[in-house]
């Protein structure tokens, strides 16, 4: 699996979950899912925040 790159678009994440881009509009409306950043008026999520919320939620049996 290849690094992340330190931005991720709403379209990658989107990808990487294999959610919607409206899925996650929704969940950062909501607020839900991971922190993001507003830079030039696009939306993205940082690295560290994507795996950060990824390990929060990890099930183990």
């Amino acid at each position: 699996m290849s690094e992340l790159p330190p931005y991720l678009t709403t379209r990658e994440l989107a990808e990487r979950w294999r959610v919607t881009c409206r899925t996650l509009e929704r969940w950062r409306a909501e607020p839900y899912g991971p922190g993001w950043v507003t830079i030039g008026g696009a939306i993205r999520y940082r690295r560290e925040d994507v795996l950060a919320w990824e390990a929060a939620h990890l099930t183990q049996p």
